[in-house]
């Protein structure tokens, strides 16, 4: 049992702290900018504490995680007045879940160095439910050391979780992750149209075609949705263009050519204007039956 902080309890943050509650048994301390979805955290999981700032629940904890929205809340919620690196003590371990550049993760990572604690940055893939399950998977950059002390915590709510090299390395992998992804569900998305165009049953075609290298976890997990035009659940539009968006931005540092990504997000620009920001970003169906 381990003495852990997790600040931010969004539709990710909060049910990957109940696992570190529940199913690891740890002593858990929570912080949420909405206090009361804090205390509703305490009272779900039947024990631990909330704390007033993330300065508060980081002090004199074993391992701080965090999971935030982008680059700017990540600045803040650590390196603030009454963030996280003023709380957190020597030989103590910050773990950062949150999707964001691999700049701010090196800069997190050095000022940790600085201050006699390590930083790991751990963006994560798998979507709410694979947070509510406890199978993410985890994309983690920094040292070795730490990363072992961490891996063992993070996996109450892990089925995978590897350190891929050196810090901003997690930020990396992820962003190689949501690059897949925009190709697979613009594809899957295409192909589910011009079956319906061309009448061909649905039930049939994927039992066929899943079983043949057209198969990718979206296919299994969403044609049934999207061809019904469901898509209230999942990881939402406004989030895949915030992570589009990291994912160009690398690009154009590091001279990687990203066609396909650049029009899907462009595809999923249009599927806002269409008021699908909080669609799963398999609506990208939505603009070809429109």
């Amino acid at each position: 049992m381990a003495k852990v902080a997790f600040v931010g309890l969004g539709v990710m943050g909060y049910p990957m702290a109940g696992h570190l509650k529940s199913k690891g048994g740890h002593d858990v301390t929570v912080y949420n900018r909405t206090g009361a979805k804090a205390d509703k955290w305490v009272a779900q999981y039947g024990g631990g504490k909330t704390a007033p700032t993330p300065k508060a629940a980081a002090q004199g904890q074993d391992f701080v995680f965090a999971c935030v929205g982008n680059d700017n809340d990540l600045r803040e919620v650590m390196l603030g007045e009454n963030g996280i690196y003023a709380g957190v003590g020597k030989g103590s371990i910050v773990v950062d879940h949150t999707t964001a550049s691999a700049a701010i993760a090196r800069e997190l990572h050095a000022e940790a160095k600085k201050r006699g604690f390590d930083f790991v940055d751990a963006p994560v893939s798998g979507g709410q439910a694979g947070a509510e399950n406890g199978v993410l998977t985890v994309m983690c950059g920094g040292d070795a050391a730490p990363f072992a002390k961490a891996e063992k915590v993070i996996a109450t709510y892990a089925r995978a979780c590897n350190l891929l090299g050196a810090p901003g390395s997690g930020q990396l992998a992820k962003m190689v992750n949501q690059i897949c992804i925009a190709g697979t569900v613009q594809g899957l998305a295409e192909g589910l149209h011009f079956a319906q165009k061309a009448g061909l049953d649905i039930e049939k075609l994927i039992v066929t075609i899943s079983k043949g290298a057209a198969q990718s976890w979206q296919m299994e997990n969403r044609y049934k949705t999207m061809v019904a035009g469901k898509f209230d659940f999942g990881f939402a539009v406004d989030w895949m263009r915030k992570d589009l968006a990291i994912c160009l931005d690398e690009a154009r540092r590091n001279g990687a050519h990203l066609p396909v990504s650049a029009l899907v997000d462009q595809f999923y620009s249009e599927v806002q204007k269409m008021g699908g920001k909080r669609w799963d970003t398999s609506s990208l169906i939505a603009l070809l039956q429109r």
